[in-house]
């Protein structure tokens, strides 16, 4: 059988093989597919799924010196924007933890440590998602859930119309909200004191918490020329969308880079990726993985959202089913629409190896895991090992809702082998920008409240 494998590829090439492939005759074909032809049938699926270079050249008009961007950074570490002033935005989103925090959920106000060493504190209900590459303009929505979107020229978000103008961008209106949260940075009602301001404001409250932070800042020396050379005009006439803006823009700039080898693949370097990586690609293209029809190109997500049957691990965010007790409904929080029961928005996929846990809980602690997941969601669902959660997240798991969540589910099962998952594997860990691998430089030694920078 080997040798008539070799004469169809040699007389008809690899196509036949390909189209066997999408047929699901060959479901485990593991052959020795020539590189050129590899190239031209990855090729023609870019094209045909407008996978272009141009679609990926983001100018940025400003640099990690700009007086913009240093602001923002200062802001993006100072833990002087939380109630009890002892978490920032970094201590979620750290540099030296992919812009994430290594956790399947993550822990807020009043735990201690960063990265997996962090102990006490709430549990927060959603994995903190990276922010990479969120500089460009497709980008239309934040949260797991979409709750910050962006619609027709309009931003919408949690605060309604409390939002104040000038907002930016979409990473921008997300950065007006983290700080709002009692268990991620306010602190809890019984915080409430004369050292933590916030915790008093009642939780409908957007404006008047926004207002404090920004006395807060004024009231620091150090903040008020940096806050001037950004913007060019007093700080007595700044908000907190000052504030919100400088963090977008040290966040767009800090953490976006489009050089990953697969971007460099798609520019014309044929030799950036590797046969394997080549595979992988042309099974995420393709119809044999059919993963970019929702991982789409060039943010490998199209920002909607799913219900793939992903294991209850929360400590809840609402209750509109009392009869289960509290849980995350996902995108039905939002919409109240059966359909966006435990729907989740698409996660991009651009540096996903450095970046797990994944999925919206971080169920999965692997890239493979989460791959076979959606090869048979019901199946994974209901033989899930909450043993590679992180340790706070492990009593969370919720497993008599299993039935509830698998009632509607999003996608379609399918059978890849071993060999094709590691393939794709292959391919997810090219979508990582060199860039990426060590962003430490990006911690400063020190911020103008004098807080400490470390967790």
């Amino acid at each position: 059988m080997l040798s008539i494998a070799h004469i169809w590829l040699d007389r008809l090439g690899v196509f036949v093989v390909m189209v066997a492939l999408l047929l699901g005759g060959c479901s485990s074909y593991q052959g020795d597919i020539p590189l050129e032809e590899l190239d031209r049938q990855v090729a023609a699926l870019l094209t045909q799924q407008q996978v272009t270079a141009e679609s990926i050249a983001v100018e940025m008009d400003y640099t990690l010196k700009s007086p913009l961007v240093e602001l923002g950074q200062m802001l993006f570490f100072d833990k002087i924007l939380s109630g009890n002033q002892n978490i920032s935005c970094a201590t979620c989103h750290h540099p030296s933890l992919a812009s994430g925090d290594a956790l399947s959920l993550p822990l807020g106000v009043g735990a201690r440590g960063l990265g997996q060493d962090r102990q006490g504190g709430p549990v927060i209900p959603r994995n903190a998602p990276e922010i990479f590459n969120r500089n460009h303009p497709a980008w239309q929505s934040m949260f797991w859930d979409s709750r910050a979107n962006r619609e027709g020229g309009h931003f919408y978000s949690p605060a309604h119309q409390q939002l104040p103008e000038g907002l930016t961008s979409i990473l921008a209106v997300q950065a007006m909200f983290p700080v709002t949260s009692r268990d991620e940075m306010r602190g809890s009602l019984t915080d409430c004191s004369p050292s933590n301001e916030l915790a008093c404001f009642t939780n409908d409250d957007f404006r008047g918490i926004w207002q404090a932070l920004m006395q807060r800042l004024r009231d620091i020396p150090k903040y008020q020329p940096l806050f001037e050379a950004a913007y060019g005009k007093p700080m007595d006439e700044m908000s907190f969308v000052e504030v919100a803006n400088a963090i977008a823009a040290f966040e767009e700039l800090a953490f976006s880079h489009w050089d990953s080898p697969f971007d460099r693949y798609v520019k014309g370097d044929g030799g950036a990726l590797n046969w394997e990586e080549k595979y992988g690609a042309w099974i995420f293209f393709s119809g044999r993985g059919n993963c970019s029809s929702c991982h789409t190109w060039p943010l490998f997500s199209d920002q909607q959202h799913y219900n793939l049957a992903l294991p209850h691990i929360s400590p809840g965010k609402d209750d509109h089913y009392q009869e289960f007790g509290y849980l995350d409904s996902g995108r039905y929080r939002e919409t109240g629409a059966r359909k966006d029961l435990f729907a989740f928005r698409t996660p991009p996929l651009r540096n996903i190896a450095l970046t797990g846990p994944y999925m919206h809980n971080g169920a999965y602690a692997s890239l493979a895991d989460s791959i076979r997941h959606h090869l048979n969601p019901k199946a994974s669902l209901d033989n899930y090992d909450p043993s590679q959660l992180s340790a706070a997240a492990r009593p969370l798991y919720r497993p008599e809702l299993n039935s509830l969540i698998s009632e509607r589910i999003d996608i379609e099962g399918r059978y890849l082998s071993d060999w094709e998952i590691d393939r794709l594997v292959d391919f997810l860990n090219s979508l990582s920008s060199p860039k990426a691998q060590d962003l430490n430089y990006l911690v400063p030694s020190q911020v103008p409240s004098a807080l400490p920078v470390s967790d």
